[in-house]
Parts: structure tokens; sequence; C-alpha cells
């Protein structure tokens, strides 16, 4: 009878493995704090040097399943393209001085190049990211990476109408110009979250190691959900504050007409302040760390293959916790506190995840060599924020 070999490691339950970053603030002061004059002296031109010193570091330090992940960029040719987005900066801010059509056209070509950075930026960083000795892979294409940018259509056409915008007479208002404006607008709001699903989709979907590649079993109306609520946090507080306000300035005028409490009222102006001051707080310790929190849990939870998932269990709490001890160290230090602020918040986003394993990694992590890597999009990636992945 002919035997049949069944691999049941994929049905039975996943073992966990943590994600541990043994990082110091110590240890990451010393670097970032020469970094950071190197960089100055520089003028900006030992930044991927820097940079390449800062992901060494960070990626020695996180241990996944006890093995550390190594970083192999040559920052040589991450300077390349650190030139490359300086001369993109460059001929932007040129564009925009000449005229605001010049300074629209600059966006749009920027925009239009700008999937194409990406997708590179993407292959550079997963291709010099190694774990276990074997190097990691993005398998997306270009296609790919334009249509993932499809949503964000509305975003360019309102900064380009925006600019034009600009050299609209002004004894005439453009009301054409400003309802193309504020439709643009709303587009942009109704398509982001769509923006971000399909972004992550094409970004978490292409992750490669070895013979295991990756895809995202995230829904688009999850998306929708995340920014919906935090939307509603945000109105709530907007409107709480709003009331509070308003109530306040009625007292503030009852107590002028009472009189004799005239200089108390006046000392009781600054409250508006104080309210706004709330709102301010609110959003970026509340709204902020809800958002960032959720968003990660939602994206590393529904990224998976054959063999591994995640487990994304980020607290928004925490992370808002954090977040305020970070500033009030960094105020009360004049800034010297950032590198234990990178490190303390990296540590809580790492080690929030777990990696669910299924089987023996040894017998899936088969020798596959990258392709050739490309270098050119390294720096936008780092400089516009777009490879946030932990």
């Amino acid at each position: 009878m002919q035997e049949i070999d069944i691999d049941i490691s994929a049905s039975e339950a996943p073992r966990r493995a943590p994600i541990r970053f043994t990082a110091s603030g110590s240890e990451y002061f010393r670097i970032w704090i020469v970094n950071l004059l190197l960089t100055l002296v520089t003028l900006s031109l030992y930044y991927p040097f820097a940079r390449a010193r800062r992901l060494r570091y960070f990626h020695a330090n996180t241990l996944v399943d006890g093995q550390p992940l190594g970083f192999h960029g040559d920052p040589w040719k991450m300077l390349r393209g650190h030139l490359l987005v300086l001369l993109f900066l460059a001929c932007y801010g040129g564009a925009g001085r000449i005229s605001p059509t010049a300074g629209a056209v600059a966006a749009v070509v920027f925009a239009a190049l700008w999937p194409a950075l990406w997708l590179a930026s993407l292959r550079f960083a997963l291709g010099n990211t190694s774990w276990r000795g074997l190097r990691m892979r993005f398998t997306g294409d270009l296609r790919g990476a334009y249509l993932a940018f499809a949503p964000l259509l509305p975003v360019v056409a309102f900064f380009a109408i925006t600019a034009l915008a600009g050299e609209a007479p002004k004894e005439a208002p453009p009301t054409g110009l400003l309802i193309a404006m504020g439709v643009a607008m709303l587009a942009m709001m109704g398509l982001t979250p769509l923006a971000t699903a399909w972004l992550k989709r094409f970004q978490h979907g292409h992750y490669a190691v070895g013979s295991e590649q990756a895809r995202f079993t995230g829904r688009t109306k999850s998306f929708y959900g995340v920014y919906l609520r935090a939307f509603g946090l945000t109105l709530l507080t907007g409107l709480f504050c709003t009331g509070l306000t308003l109530g306040l300035l009625l007292l503030l005028t009852a107590l002028s007409v009472i009189g004799n409490l005239g200089q108390k009222a006046s000392m009781m102006m600054f409250v508006p302040m104080m309210i706004s001051l709330i709102v301010y707080v609110v959003l970026i310790f509340v709204v902020a760390p809800f958002m960032t929190s959720r968003l990660q849990n939602l994206v590393w939870s529904h990224t998976e293959s054959d063999h591994v998932g995640f487990d994304s269990h980020l607290r928004a709490r925490s992370l808002g916790w954090r977040w305020f001890k970070n500033i009030v160290g960094m105020v009360f230090t004049l800034g010297l506190y950032r590198p234990f602020a990178v490190v303390k918040t990296t540590r809580l986003r790492l080690e929030s995840t777990d990696v669910l394993v299924h089987g023996d990694p040894a017998q899936w992590l088969s020798g596959v060599a990258p392709g050739t890597i490309e270098c050119a999009g390294d720096a936008v990636g780092d400089v516009l924020g777009i490879d946030i992945g932990l």
C-alpha cells in the first residue's frame, strides 16, 4: 500500500515565539549623539551612515524566537538614495518659488514617481534584513505598487488644486476651484481608510523568507471601523470641550455683569486657552495612540503564511502613557531623552507582538537567495515615514 505523507504541522496548535527587544537607552544614546553631531557637521550627508548604524543596532537587539535579526545594508548605496531625495526636494522647493503652478506640476511628478521609489525602499529594507542567516525578500511588483496607491489620487488632486487656487485673482473668489477643493477633500477623507487597506495589503502580502510567502487577510471594512471609531472619539472630545468652553464663557459674562469680580473674571479668560490645550492633549495621548495601536493590531494579526502568523495585542492605554512619559522626559532634558524614548517605545510595540509558528522553522526555511536589491528608494521610505512596519 502506498504511503501518503501528510504535513500536519499546519493543523497543529501554533507555538508562540515571542519577540524580545534587548536594546538599552544608554547604549543607543551613545550611537544617537554621535550620529546627530556628524549629520549636522556634514549637512546631512552622514545621515545614511547614521541610519545604517541605527538599523544595525536595532536589528541585532530584536530577537525573534531567540534569534536576532540582521541588517546588511550598504550605507554608500543608501547615500545615493539620500542624494536622490535631496534632489527631489530641491526641485520641488525651487518649482514652488517660481509659481504655484510649477509647484503643483512638481508635486504631481513626484507623486507619479513615488510608488516606484516606495517599492524600491521595501525591496531594499527586506532584502537587507536577515533571520537565522537567511535574507528576507519583498516580492511585490511595480504594477501592484501603483495599484496600491490608486485611492490616494484625490490627495494629489487636492494639493494640486490648492496650489492652483493660489494663482487665482484675489478680487474674484475662485468659486470653481473652491468647490473642486471641497470635493477633493471629502474624497480624500472618505478614501483614506481604503488607501490604508490597499497599501497594507500590498505591503504585508508580499513579505517572504525562505519558502514562506506572506498573505494579508484583513478586510477593508475593518480599516473603516478603526477610522470611524477614531473620528467618533475625536468628535466627542471636540463636542465636550466646545460645550465646556461655551459654559465658561457664559459664566464669565455673568461675572462681568455682577461686578466687583471683573479682575477675577479677567483671570478666568485664560480658561478657553486651557480648554484648547486639553483638546490637544487628548488628541495626542488618546486618539493618536488609539489609531496607532488598532492599526498595528489589525495589520499584523492578519499577516500570515503557511507556517507563520502574528498576534499583535498593543494597548492604546499603554502606548499613550508611554508617549506622555516620553514627551515629559524630552521637555525636562531639552531633547536628550529622545534615544531612551525611542528604545522604550520600540520595545513596547515589538514585545506586544508574538510570532505564531507551525512546526520547526528549520524545515521550511530553505535557502532562497534574494534577488537584486534596489537601493535608490531606501532614503525616500525613511524620510517620509512610509515604511513603518515592525
